[in-house]
């Protein structure tokens, strides 16, 4: 059965998020977490086919759209089923393999659909998995000095609330000093398409 979803968004982003990948990107394996439809996943396991792209999600619906895209793109065995992980639930449960070759983590588009402490959970768990120099990207759109980089963003920002009181686009300085807590540091803030951000942060030392 096909399960694949299609988001326009990935469509619009993944040749630009794929970039700034290639610049950090090594070997090993890349754990994402809210992989959401599977889309970017599949895209950059073919991008970077030297690396394990290893998906992650915790919701059923996407899980199976993640499946459907891995068969379809003919990844099956090159590319892992994507694994059961609720941000917040702590310790994630992840397979041996994957923790030794983990040379880094990127979350797309999460952190502004999830309430505060799912990034406090995202940096905290990524803390303990990644050791000094791996990296941790995070994609989407952030406040800055706490104010919107764009009229855009301040409308889906309330459009987000609307949906749901905790979720919102989140204060970069705020994520920062949460990275500093779990021993990261910020290394690059890249400008997007679309008002959006990547961000760049390293583990400064050894778990």
């Amino acid at each position: 059965m096909d399960n694949r979803l299609f988001y326009s968004s990935t469509q619009r982003n993944r040749d630009c998020i794929g970039d700034v990948l290639s610049r950090i990107i090594k070997k090993g394996s890349v754990l994402e977490i809210g992989s959401g439809s599977g889309e970017h996943g599949v895209v950059f396991q073919k991008r970077f086919p030297g690396i394990i792209w290893q998906t992650s999600d915790p919701e059923l619906v996407h899980r199976k759209s993640i499946s459907s895209w891995i068969e379809y793109e003919d990844l099956t065995k090159n590319m892992p089923q994507p694994l059961e992980i609720d941000v917040e639930k702590i310790p994630w449960k992840i397979p041996l393999r994957l923790a030794h070759s983990l040379q880094g983590i990127v979350s797309i588009n999460m952190i502004h659909v999830a309430q505060w402490s799912c990034t406090v959970a995202l940096f905290r768990e990524s803390g303990k998995l990644l050791n000094k120099g791996q990296f941790l990207i995070l994609y989407g759109p952030f406040k800055i000095c706490n104010k919107h980089t764009s009229e855009s963003n301040y409308f889906f920002d309330n459009s987000l609330k609307m949906q749901n009181g905790l979720w919102g686009i989140k204060n970069l300085e705020e994520v920062c000093d949460e990275s500093k807590k779990n021993g990261f540091s910020q290394e690059d803030i890249i400008k997007m398409p679309a008002n959006n951000f990547s961000i760049i942060y390293r583990k400064i030392f050894d778990k």
